[in-house]
């Protein structure tokens, strides 16, 4: 989760909330701007997440998503953002060879993109109304843009797979204006992650993997991808990928990173 920082004369105060959608949680850390402007841009940031989970859930028989998948309703009569997030999820699958997709077992499931893009277009709604710093951590993915004060830089605990509680790394924002943070993982939700060539659960060497990326859309894609491939293959893939930073656990508690990672560490 992010850090927070107080507020003084250097640190904006902070305008905060959470929201529950999505069978997750969403919260935001809000910094500068004119104060209405802002918390009106947080409260449409969050009904509009809320639009997501209507459109996107699988979970939900009414759903667009789902209507689409049983072959009820067609992609042109869909929301816009449906065709959106489906062309996205192609383009991860031809990055990832493969390895991140958006159908299950034959079937439409966007899941795996969902979340991630939601929650990076939240944080640029936000941004887009004035405000100077936005984090928006969804469900423990976070986006951040601008910075929460002068020379304070947005920072990120990496929980450690194996030691509740405990932190693998802190990843700093400093020197950009725009870092996400993405972990897959068995930890927490079990083996919930699937490998596209067969359909069930990965089996695979790492507990978790956590990408460092501009992007939240594409950081969560290339953290759920790496982790199918395993430790090996998923760590030489992260490393082939512009503006992409990683650091893999493995199950015998081995951190593996990319050459650039250090940089964003602190």
């Amino acid at each position: 989760m992010a850090d927070p920082v107080a507020g003084s004369a250097q640190t904006p105060a902070a305008v905060r909330r959470v929201e529950e959608t999505m069978g997750t949680v969403f919260s935001f850390d809000v910094r500068g701007g004119e104060p209405a402007a802002v918390r009106a841009a947080l409260e449409e940031a969050a009904a509009e997440l809320r639009r997501v989970d209507q459109v996107f859930s699988t979970y939900r028989e009414d759903s667009e998503v789902s209507r689409l998948a049983r072959g009820e309703t067609t992609l042109a009569r869909c929301a816009p953002e449906v065709a959106e997030v489906l062309e996205l999820g192609a383009q991860a699958e031809r990055a990832s060879d493969g390895w991140f997709s958006t159908s299950f077992r034959g079937r439409l499931d966007p899941t795996g993109i969902v979340k991630g893009w939601a929650v990076e277009r939240a944080a640029r709604h936000i941004a887009a109304a004035g405000a100077s710093g936005v984090s928006v951590n969804g469900g423990g993915d976070v986006q951040m843009l601008g910075a929460p004060g002068a020379g304070r830089p947005w920072r990120v605990g990496v929980s450690d797979p194996l030691r509740p509680g405990g932190l693998a790394a802190v990843v700093s924002a400093a020197g950009t204006d725009e870092l996400a943070v993405a972990t897959s993982g068995s930890t927490e939700r079990g083996a919930h992650i699937v490998d596209p060539r067969t359909g069930r659960s990965a089996v695979t060497d790492l507990l978790s993997v956590t990408v460092v990326a501009p992007r939240l859309t594409w950081a969560d894609c290339w953290a759920t991808a790496a982790f199918a491939m395993g430790a090996r293959e998923g760590l030489r893939w992260l490393e082939s990928l512009d503006g992409v930073e990683a650091l893999l656990v493995t199950a015998g508690d081995e951190v593996r990173w990319t050459g650039g990672l250090a940089a964003r560490l602190g």
